[in-house]
């Protein structure tokens, strides 16, 4: 596993040392990040004869902080460099390189990002309409099945058929499926091959009919934390436990293994 992480690793950043040759001489790229903001606008293009009021003029097109309220300090490192406070220096006078960092402290009290204003979605008032306000539209979803089922009282939109009954297998519906399976033996379990530890054998209420097997795995590959419907059947974490049927399960010697390959996990209806 190292060895394939050593390899992704090496693959990203194979030509890191290269990033900035193709940049003109001109041109320094930075990146900025601002106090009120998580979000960082990354390899931005600057003039190097731009002065640091046209630097801040351009931060204002990503950040929206007005440049009588910027604060600007140039980093390296996570070090602070300069403070670059002289709007009519050019940028180049602070001697920056490629992938160094401008840091912008906001100074306004009333900034909109203070907070999360312009980040953090859930500060947005939303617009919610009643139920009786909706209904009294005319042009709605439910205005024109409404005017449907006036013409027609037998008529029904495609969404209110008859829902396909999901069919059970007979041989889930006999305890035969049950012969050769031990409730704390170690199993292995389709789709994926996932393994672990089998916990529970019986009807499960909440459940289609029929017998399930509720499994343990080794690793987070599961759909159920050993609980169905508030009530809990065995122990696991969350995303550790699936309740699948004893057809797919089989018990003997299947030791821990790596699962974080390229198995087949595909949702399957004999699983819940």
């Amino acid at each position: 596993m190292a060895a394939d992480l050593a390899a992704l690793r090496g693959y990203v950043t194979a030509r890191d040392e290269v990033a900035y040759d193709l940049i003109p001489e001109h041109l320094v790229s930075l990146n900025i990040s601002h106090s009120n903001l998580t979000q960082q606008h990354i390899e931005i293009k600057f003039e190097r004869r731009a002065t640091i009021g046209d630097v801040k003029q351009k931060i204002r097109q990503h950040c929206g902080t007005p440049a009588q309220h910027q604060v600007l300090t140039l980093r390296s490192g996570g070090s602070n460099l300069a403070r670059l406070d002289d709007d009519s220096r050019m940028l180049g006078y602070y001697s920056p390189e490629h992938g160094m960092e401008i840091f912008v402290l906001d100074t306004d009290p009333h900034s909109l990002s203070t907070n999360g204003g312009l980040e953090d979605v859930s500060l947005v008032e939303k617009y919610r309409m009643t139920d009786d306000d909706y209904d009294r539209r005319e042009g709605t979803l439910r205005d024109w099945v409404r005017k449907k089922k006036a013409e027609d009282p037998n008529w029904r939109p495609d969404w209110e058929g008859e829902k396909k009954e999901r069919t059970i297998d007979p041989i889930d519906l006999s305890d035969e499926c049950l012969q050769g399976l031990s409730v704390g033996e170690r199993c292995e379990a389709d789709p994926g091959g996932r393994r672990g530890v089998l916990m529970f054998l019986g009807q499960v209420d909440g459940l289609a009919d029929g017998y399930w097997a509720g499994v343990k795995f080794d690793e987070p590959v599961g759909k159920a934390d050993g609980t169905v419907k508030g009530v809990r059947v065995f122990d696991c974490e969350p995303r550790f436990g699936g309740f699948i049927r004893p057809r797919n399960v089989k018990t003997g010697d299947y030791p821990e293994r790596d699962l974080l390959d390229d198995s087949d996990l595909d949702d399957d209806e004999d699983e819940l």
